[in-house]
């Protein structure tokens, strides 16, 4: 299975990286999730957030290959526990083989992104900066295949 993460945002700080990544090399080789950066796109005085909220969505679905399973990140998207998701990610890996996880920009994702995406998913009811949910997001994929594996990490 292979899992894409396409998110807005670029040149974060060091820490986000070495976190998602110490998540990422905790898993199995086929079982992997990947981050795709989007740049933010431009906003100014005068130019309507709407303009770039758009380009990014286009953007983020360039990197949705044809077939995908495809979750979009998004407040009004379902919350999971960490057990539930662990459900979840089995019907992935048993049905999927590739999925992709939007992830908005500041002002959020395009009506596009939300339109193609499978589900809508939320992470919490609270609003996270963009970067942390990089962070949450990977810790919470390690928990779920950990939980799939019967590993001690994740503990009731």
């Amino acid at each position: 299975m292979r899992i894409t993460v396409a998110a807005v945002g670029t040149r974060l700080e060091p820490w986000i990286y070495e976190a998602v990544e110490s998540y990422q090399n905790r898993l199995p080789r086929h079982f992997r999730f990947s981050f795709e950066e989007i740049a933010v796109g431009r906003r100014s005085a005068g130019v309507a957030a709407a303009r770039a909220i758009e380009a990014e969505g286009e953007q983020l679905l360039g990197h949705v290959k044809p077939g995908a399973l495809t979750l979009a990140l998004d407040e009004r998207g379902e919350q999971w526990s960490s057990g539930e998701l662990a459900r979840e990610l089995k019907s992935w890996l048993d049905r999927h083989p590739q999925v992709a996880i939007l992830i908005g920009g500041p002002d959020g994702l395009s009506d596009a992104c939300r339109a193609r995406a499978n589900r809508l998913w939320s992470l919490s009811r609270l609003t996270l900066p963009h970067a942390l949910v990089r962070v949450v997001l990977a810790e919470q994929l390690y928990r779920a295949w950990t939980i799939l594996q019967g590993h001690p990490y994740h503990r009731e």
